[in-house]
């Protein structure tokens, strides 16, 4: 199995974030390394829709214990998270 390419994991993440999260809490930028929850940018419905993004997209399959503010904290840490599922 390939992995994918690890820009372009960062660049899906951000632009999805971007696009269809940030703009309904009045968010139009954030940082990489940002705490996304911490900065209002994802609320709880938005974690559910980022992680059904996150695994049609990168065809991974993370658990219920996976979704934690720990792994979904900003861009870097769901880019990392991706990067471990999908080399499993």
């Amino acid at each position: 199995m390939s992995t994918v390419k690890e820009t372009n994991i960062k660049d899906q993440v951000r632009d999805f974030i971007r696009e269809q999260l940030a703009p309904a809490k009045g968010i139009s930028s954030f940082r990489d390394d940002e705490s996304l929850m911490e900065n209002g940018v994802i609320d709880s419905l938005g974690i559910f829709r980022l992680v059904t993004f996150l695994e049609e997209t990168f065809g991974v399959r993370i658990g219920d214990e996976e979704i934690s503010a720990e792994n979904l904290q900003s861009v870097d840490t769901i880019e990392q998270l991706v990067i471990r599922k999908s080399k499993k």
